[in-house]
C-alpha cells in the first residue's frame, strides 16, 4: 500500500540519488554538465516546496514537490516507473492538493504524454528552461 511522508532536510541525500537515478533514465536530452547544473540548484528548491517522499511498504518509491496547486516536481526510482505508481502518486495529489498546474520538459515525450493521458493540457510551452538553458519547457493545466 502506497503511503506518503513529509521528507526531512536529513533526506535530502536521499531525494538528490532519486532525482538523478530518475533524470538519467528519462531525461536522455540533457547534456551532463546541464544534469549537474540541476543537481547542484535542485537543494535550493527543496526548502520552497511541500516535499513528500512515497513508499509501498518499506522500499521507497520517489518523491513529490508541490506549492499551492502545482506540482514542482515528482520524480520515481527508475525500478518503479511504469508499474501504476505515478499514477497513483498524481491521482493522491489531485484529490489531496488540488493539483491543476504542471511544468513538465517538452523533449520528455513520456512525462508529458503520461501528464496529457491523465487529463491535463497544453496551455503553452517556452523555448528554454527558467534558466535560460536550451530545454524547452510545456506549461498543462486541469
Amino acid at each position: 500500500m502506497l503511503s506518503r511522508s513529509k521528507a526531512t532536510k536529513d533526506e535530502y541525500v536521499l531525494i538528490l540519488e532519486i532525482w538523478e537515478k530518475s533524470v538519467r533514465h528519462t531525461h536522455d536530452f540533457l547534456a551532463e554538465e546541464d544534469i549537474q547544473f540541476y543537481k547542484n540548484v535542485i537543494p535550493e528548491y527543496l526548502e520552497n516546496v511541500d516535499l513528500v517522499l512515497w513508499k509501498d511498504e518499506q522500499r521507497i518509491i520517489g518523491f513529490s514537490g508541490t506549492s499551492e496547486e502545482e506540482l514542482v516536481m515528482l520524480f520515481l526510482d527508475p525500478i518503479f516507473i511504469g508499474k501504476q505508481y505515478g499514477s497513483e502518486i498524481l491521482m493522491e495529489l489531485i484529490a489531496s492538493e488540488s493539483i491543476k498546474r504542471i511544468d513538465v520538459n517538452t523533449q520528455n515525450e513520456h512525462a508529458k504524454r503520461f501528464y496529457l493521458n491523465h487529463g491535463f493540457e497544453i496551455e503553452s510551452e517556452d523555448a528554454v528552461d527558467g534558466f535560460g538553458k536550451p530545454y524547452p519547457i510545456t506549461h498543462l493545466v486541469k
